[in-house]
């Protein structure tokens, strides 16, 4: 009876450290103002990177205007790439140079990782909640 209780506990502990390691984070928020975006992520390497940071703490950075499509700014770490040529559109999260997260409002292409994507707003919102053309904005990134 004592060899059954033990086997079973150690099949539960190892199950329940494989469950563990296989926790997969497919959102992420983008808290700015007084608004929380959900943001889907993608299935790359840098998006796992990113997720390990955000495990340990919080993201905040100073985004900032570029190119009147987008606000941009340094996440002051360094994330492995997975840079393709893309087009952009309002809501993508990007990476680029791996170490700024852009947040679009209008469109663009080129070559750099798309992290994910702001869900349930359309352009003329997120215009307004980046405070498209208006200068810095503080974006606070989290996986709560």
């Amino acid at each position: 009876m004592k060899k059954n209780i033990i086997y079973f506990v150690l099949i539960l502990v190892i199950f329940t450290i494989s469950c563990n390691k296989m926790e997969k984070i497919d959102i992420m928020y983008a808290y700015i103002n007084n608004n929380k975006l959900k943001i889907e992520l993608e299935n790359n390497s840098s998006t796992k990177q990113l997720v390990e940071l955000l495990k340990e703490e919080d993201i905040t950075y100073i985004a900032d205007d570029y190119g009147n499509f987008e606000k941009v700014g340094s996440i002051n770490h360094n994330i492995v790439r997975n840079d393709s040529y893309i087009n952009a559109i309002p809501g993508d999260v990007i990476l680029y140079q791996g170490n700024n997260i852009c947040l679009y409002y209008g469109y663009n292409s080129y070559n750099f990782t798309k992290i994910g994507h702001i869900y349930n707003y359309n352009e003329e919102e997120l215009r307004e909640i980046l405070a498209a053309s208006k200068g810095e904005i503080v974006v606070k990134l989290s996986l709560n």
